[in-house]
Formats: C-alpha cells, structure tokens, sequence
C-alpha cells in the first residue's frame, strides 16, 4: 500500500527516576474507548493518523455494536496501516486482549481501555492509561491502569506531547 513505510516505528519517552518508555505498539479498545454506541469520537480519527507514523496500532474488539471495520474504513485509518483485531464471540475477552498484548512484546506496548475486559491488557503492558470517558470506567481496569484520564482524545495526546507523559509518571 502507498502508505505503509518500512521505516522503524517508536516513541522513547525518557522518565526521571524510571527506566526509558521504548513503545512501539499502541494497542486500543474500540467501544467505550474509541468509540461510544459504535461510532469513533470526535478528534480520534486527526490524533491517530498522527501517530500511524510513529506506531504501530491496534484495534482490539469484541465489536458490540458490529461497526468498527465500516467505521475505521470509512475513516481511511484501516487502509492506512491500523490493524483491526475482532475477537471471536463467545471468547473471554480480558483473557484474549491481555494473551494477545503478551504475543507483542509487552514490554514496548501501550495500552488503552476502559471496560472489564481491558484489565489484563492494561496490567501487562508498559504503559497503561485508562479512559473514563462517557461510557465509565470499570474498577478492574482503573486498577490495572497506570493513568487514567477523562477521554480518549487527552489518551492520545499523551503520544503526540510526550512531556505530559513525564509530567505524569516521573518520581
């Protein structure tokens, strides 16, 4: 495809008093975090192809509202290089969002999300941020969360003003 760059993708965030962020992976729940009853958020669809460049993305889904591969096409982010990752029915979704961070090197991951099923996503990954946004936010991933914000557009700027990320996590 005439987007897609062999170029290297990642973002290194040096934190004071903790080890180097080296993320190369954003790994994104889709409903409830991206989207509210199916349809993406306003501002989602600038901030993530400004981060196409820098990571490699992830939509994960159970796809509740059976939108997210017309919406995400729609938008032009999946003939960009986003990658849509519909989980099959019936699954235990926290089980297969966290086995498929840990198949990603966990270790170079980010992950986003706000429901129950985001719980071992968000612990087992190297940066976690949970979004309380209009649907909630489940305790178990609140918990599992290294930061939590208020929408999915503040999560995103995270990546795109990576010093609000040093505001937040050094020591």
């Amino acid at each position: 495809m005439a987007y897609l760059s062999d170029k290297p993708k990642g973002i290194t965030i040096e934190i004071p008093g903790r080890a180097p962020l080296c993320l190369t992976r954003l790994v994104l729940d889709y409903n409830g975090t991206l989207a509210l009853d199916g349809s993406l958020l306003p501002g989602v669809i600038y901030r993530l192809q400004s981060l196409l460049d820098k990571l490699h993305i992830d939509v994960i889904t159970a796809d509740t509202h059976q939108s997210a591969r017309d919406n995400l096409e729609w938008t032009g982010l999946l003939p960009r290089g986003i990658n849509l990752v519909k989980l099959p029915a019936g699954q235990n979704e926290d089980d297969a969002k966290g086995d498929y961070l840990r198949e990603h090197a966990p270790e170079r991951c980010c992950a986003v999300g706000n429901g129950v099923n985001d719980a071992q996503m968000l612990g087992c990954a190297a940066l976690s941020i949970a979004v309380i946004g209009s649907e909630g936010c489940a305790r178990e991933a609140l918990n599992a969360a290294m930061i939590a914000v208020t929408d999915i557009e503040d999560a995103l700027d995270l990546f795109l003003f990576p010093k609000r990320l040093i505001a937040t996590l050094r020591r």
